[in-house]
């Protein structure tokens, strides 16, 4: 069981013995797709993940090419005891003793995971309590090849003439996606001229990012990423966990790559995951509810396709959540119980509600710039029927209630209007009926943990967004800000409508200042020109 899980693992990058040499002090293991940081400052971690995100590079070469001199040298680490440490003595006597598990939040890792589709990066990511740079689509072409293969997961499950046909179909796919780079970056270019203001350096990248947005709904969801996490050992502890619960077999492969590595750096942390009286339990009762509710929903609801249905509803909220909020606002300066002032609040004019709420507002000079906590006192749920492409970037908000549905084919896909203006219809239209045909026969043969990995991005998935208005404030003026992609700036502008006309709460709306509501050509051209002037001002050489 252990080589299956192991055998569909990405292939790695090889280092010569000098760099396999400078990297071992830094990293916990030299050759696997997961690996923690080791014996090098905060700043510099931060740092290396942050260009992670931006770069085709894997983590241990990115540290070879660009960080070496951020970092100690090996004669200044010190040596290391053999066996336990004094603080993995005193953590191990205090889950002994004690029972404590607040003790584990206090430790952090650094863990790089490398070569993980698109799917298993919702698993990673789910967690709240955790931060993450995943490596992203709109920055990285996904043209190149590793080990002469397209960088895509090939499910073990899949076996003999059903293992070739997948991978036939996703090499044609992204065989399409990159023929198809050039001639779009061409269609921008002459659509959108550099003018003379515009340096050379942010034009090109973002005209490479208009084309690779308008390209990633061709990538699968077997897609691989690199992806970079920071965690306590209570969060990974709780990660781990699930993915030991999932039925997918590249999920529970890295959950034990995880664990190994894990284990160099907080041991005491993760002791308990695999204890057959403690985390196998654990993860047996997730896996069999997660059985027991899908066999009790398959009975009880019809399976229902909808290519037509909006893309945002608002189907929950409080009618009068922005009194309470109102009412919130006044608690922490005055010394009246909340029924007191839910009563004064109903109680006001219209006028002296919103005197109320811009005071406590204020004058917010950018969307940083939030008002308290007054405004979780109300919520939303948000029903969401995206792209599979922008739903990947609005899973990242986790200081919410967020859960979606599996991905299939079922509720249809987008194209961008550039694929028709560069007469690509045909091509896109070829590669989502083909991986259309896949999923349905991985399907029927029993194999709907695999059947997602064939289906590409622009197909539509169904999740939902619960968040109070503070939170929703956050996600809606980020997710609208002009640099987005257009995918997820409609599904945000579309919860700011919905918050106003159809909850009613024209206050809370009014006081999200900095959603933006305009159309965006080149999205990324004032972000790419600011980061060119700053990194100039700072003699700093822009990455490319």
């Amino acid at each position: 069981m252990h080589d299956t899980l192991h055998r569909g693992l990405p292939p790695q990058e090889s280092f010569s013995s000098d760099e396999r040499a400078a990297l071992a002090p830094f990293v916990t293991n030299v050759d696997g797709p997961v690996f923690a940081l080791v014996n090098m400052p905060e700043v510099v971690k931060g740092a290396l993940f942050a260009r992670y995100s931006r770069s085709a590079k894997s983590l241990r070469r990115l540290l070879l090419d660009e960080f070496m001199n951020d970092l100690p040298s090996p004669a200044r680490l010190g040596t290391s005891e053999d066996g336990p440490t004094r603080a993995e003595k005193l953590y191990d006597r205090v889950f002994q003793q004690y029972g404590d598990d607040s003790v584990a939040q206090l430790g952090g890792v650094h863990l790089a995971c490398e070569g993980v589709s698109n799917l298993l990066t919702k698993v990673l990511e789910r967690g709240r309590l955790m931060a993450y740079l995943e490596q992203s689509t709109r920055y990285v072409p996904y043209d190149d090849k590793l080990g002469g293969r397209w960088k895509y997961h090939t499910p073990t499950e899949l076996e003999g003439p059903l293992r070739a046909e997948y991978r036939r179909v996703l090499d044609a796919t992204f065989d399409t996606y990159a023929r198809w780079i050039a001639p779009l970056e061409e269609h921008y270019r002459a659509r959108f001229p550099r003018d003379a203001d515009t340096p050379a350096g942010a034009y090109r990248r973002t005209i490479r990012a208009k084309a690779l947005d308008a390209l990633r709904g061709l990538l699968p969801a077997a897609t691989r990423s690199n992806l970079g996490m920071f965690g306590t050992g209570q969060a990974y502890e709780t990660l781990l966990l699930r993915m030991r619960a999932s039925e997918a077999t590249e999920t529970r492969a890295f959950a034990d790559l995880m664990l190994t590595e894990l284990r160099k750096v907080v041991p005491s942390f993760v002791a308990r995951v695999d204890r057959a009286d403690r985390g196998v339990a654990w993860s047996a009762y997730l896996r069999e509810t997660e059985i027991e509710t899908r066999s009790a929903a398959a009975s009880m609801v019809p399976t229902v396709a909808e290519h037509d249905a909006p893309e945002v509803q608002l189907t929950d909220f409080d009618p009068e959540g922005e009194l309470k909020v109102i009412a919130a606002a006044l608690y922490s300066t005055s010394t009246a119980s909340d029924q007191v002032l839910m009563d004064r609040a109903r109680a006001m004019s219209a006028d002296e509600r919103r005197s109320v709420l811009r005071a406590y507002v204020g004058e917010r000079k950018n969307r940083r710039h939030k008002p308290g906590r007054a405004f979780e006192r109300t919520a939303y749920r948000f029903d969401v029927l995206s792209d599979y492409g922008a739903f990947r970037d609005l899973q990242r908000h986790r200081m919410m209630t967020l859960d979606w549905q599996k991905l299939g084919p079922s509720h249809g896909y987008v194209v961008a209007d550039a694929i028709h203006e560069i007469g690509a219809l045909d091509d896109w239209r070829r590669v989502m009926d083909g991986s259309a045909e896949l999923y349905t026969t991985l399907a029927s043969q029993g194999l709907s943990e695999a059947a997602p990995y064939a289906v590409p991005m622009a197909y539509r998935i169904r999740f939902y967004m619960e968040m109070n208005a503070r939170e929703a404030m956050h996600v809606i003026e980020l997710r609208t800000a002009p640099q987005g992609h257009a995918a997820y700036r409609r599904v945000g502008q579309r919860m700011h409508r919905l918050i106003e006309e159809v909850a009613g709460h024209r206050s809370i709306a009014a006081a999200m200042t900095f959603v933006n509501h305009d159309e965006v050509e080149l999205e990324r051209l004032e972000a790419e020109k600011s980061t060119e002037l700053r990194m100039a001002r700072n003699s700093i050489p822009a990455a490319e």
